[in-house]
């Protein structure tokens, strides 16, 4: 039946006499729903922030770059047992020659100690009386920097002549710069930093890297020596418990132009077998790990999470609409009279169902309104307090007001109904 919309604004403003009127009742009725609605704002906020930054900071890593690891992450996404990774054998310096010499694809290989899998080298960094924090410190080739896209800020990255010459040459991430010679002004090209207990000239300065809100995940924290110094100072790093050893070495690639990244992948698997002597039907005791496959695994998990806030924060809503019900139920037993009159008068069914109905989705929007402005300032404050970045689109406003205004409806029904169908005579006789 049709509803006249004149009824409508009659309707709102009972909704709101009647919100007024019970205030302590109506904040109970909702305490629920905001609960719910603040946490699916607050973390959404939260898990979209982590995820820009994260992907920002990936971005800055070539798209067509391939890794080359004892054992990723992937490995573990794939369900290998830790025991059976450890058992393959550590990535070396032969590797990433017979890949340099046996490729028909590749532009360049890198080898990286101490950044691969495996135990990392930190150490603070010293200029003057300035230190900054533990730094991840790594040797890589003179390729990194045009693999990794990071744009210098001051000086150049170190060649192969000090490479092969196995220099105390370093190229300090954007933190180190920060915390040494950024607040006084200095420019670092040329000075002698000490990194552990060795000294090194610096020859160049990353930029920062570019991620949301600020927030790089550490990203900057590293400072980069040629793979040759980081042997003859640290050695191959190799961490040895009783199910193997584990050495942090990476080797990433890049193929040539005009080259897909599968024929590259294909040639580097083909050489990492028969340098491993490995059979037709052996699995691969390495793995080779893109950008995309990475971002496919985070966009696994990042979907994991969201799944599990949201069944978390249904569990919330339906308290708050199981209260909504018995609430409602209350209020149609105390305003039974009122509905014998409304009926007498010429009331509908469907005007008495709509009545309650709105009630109930006022009560629960109020609850939704107030759980979006709790979440967006938890979201901010955290943001404020740690740098965290926090990502509030539009549609997170919009879920949680619905899901406000549907707990209302769902939960409403039954009560509403109820009313709707009263007999207006024993309404009008009930004490």
């Amino acid at each position: 039946m049709a509803i006249r919309v004149g009824l409508i604004d009659e309707v709102v403003a009972m909704a709101f006499d009647t919100v007024r009127s019970n205030k302590m009742r109506s904040g109970l009725t909702v305490l629920g729903v905001v609960i719910g609605i603040t946490s699916i704002v607050g973390m959404t906020s939260l898990v979209r922030g982590f995820d820009q930054s994260l992907r920002d900071m990936i971005r800055t890593i070539g798209p067509n770059l391939i890794f080359i690891q004892r054992f990723g992450v992937t490995s573990f996404a794939n369900g290998a047992e830790l025991t059976d990774l450890l058992k393959r054998p550590n990535l070396s310096l032969s590797d990433a020659r017979a890949l340099e010499e046996q490729n028909t694809t590749l532009s360049y290989v890198d080898l990286e100690f101490g950044a691969g899998p495996g135990p990392s080298n930190q150490q603070r960094a010293f200029y003057r009386d300035q230190k900054t924090r533990p730094q991840l410190v790594f040797g890589t080739s003179e390729h990194f920097a045009n693999g990794t896209r990071i744009p210098m800020l001051a000086g150049r990255y170190f060649n192969g002549t000090e490479l092969q010459y196995r220099r105390n040459v370093a190229v300090l991430g954007n933190t180190s710069y920060k915390v040494l010679f950024e607040p006084f002004g200095i420019d670092p090209i040329g000075k002698q930093v000490r990194v552990g207990n060795q000294r090194f000239e610096v020859v160049g300065v990353f930029d920062e890297r570019p991620t949301a809100g600020g927030f790089n995940l550490g990203a900057d924290d590293f400072i980069a020596i040629p793979y040759s110094t980081y042997q003859r100072i640290f050695g191959v790093r190799v961490f040895t418990n009783r199910n193997g050893t584990s050495a942090a070495v990476q080797i990433s690639v890049l193929p040539r132009d005009g080259v897909s990244l599968e024929a590259a992948i294909a040639d580097v698997e083909r050489i990492m077998r028969t340098r491993h002597g490995l059979k037709l039907d052996e699995p691969n005791d390495f793995d080779i790990t893109t950008q995309d496959q990475f971002l496919r695994l985070w966009d696994r998990i990042s979907q994991g999470t969201f799944l599990a806030l949201v069944v978390i924060s249904s569990i919330a809503l339906m308290v708050g609409g199981i209260g909504v019900m018995a609430i409602m139920s209350i209020s149609v037993t105390e305003r039974t009279r009122e509905i014998g009159v409304r009926k007498a008068l010429g009331a509908r069914r469907a005007e008495i169902l709509f009545q309650f109905l709105m009630e109930a989705a006022f009560l629960t929007s109020v609850g939704g309104v107030i759980g979006i402005l709790l979440g967006a300032s938890i979201g901010w404050a955290v943001h404020l307090i740690s740098g965290f970045p926090v990502s509030l689109p539009w549609w997170s406003f919009a879920i949680g007001l619905g899901f406000s205004a549907s707990v209302g409806i769902f939960f409403g029904m039954w009560p509403a109904v109820k009313a709707s169908r009263l007999d207006p005579i024993e309404a009008l006789r009930y004490e």
